[in-house]
């Protein structure tokens, strides 16, 4: 199995859309052997996310939620805030929500690269 290496430059791409291909290249999908219970994945570098375009009133709307687990310690993040601080945090986010949830995606989110 050998896996390439996949470079993407996210500049005026729309969040969403990206994510789903960073998914796909990440889980195998466009490979033709693929199967969903093997990591036959390939890796990902991406550059330029501080560019990324959101769409539709998401900037004002979205919210990022954390938790400790303490009474009324839930904290929120607008998608505006995140995205002028940590914007590769926002595509990291968008792509662990896209892969499958079973113990391949910890292996999966490895070998993404945000740069």
């Amino acid at each position: 199995m050998e896996r390439k290496i996949h470079t993407i430059d996210a500049t005026d791409q729309i969040l969403g859309r990206l994510a789903v291909r960073i998914a796909n290249l990440l889980h195998g999908k466009n490979k033709p052997g693929f199967l969903p219970y093997q990591d036959l994945g390939d890796s990902v570098i991406v550059k330029n996310v501080a560019k990324l375009k959101v769409t539709g009133k998401k900037l004002e709307q979205k919210m990022y939620y954390s938790f400790s687990g303490y009474l009324g310690s839930m904290k929120e993040t607008p998608l505006k805030k995140m995205m002028a601080e940590k914007p590769d945090r926002v595509l990291k986010i968008a792509v662990y929500g896209m892969l499958p949830k079973n113990k391949l995606r910890a292996k999966m989110m490895k070998r993404l690269k945000i740069e």
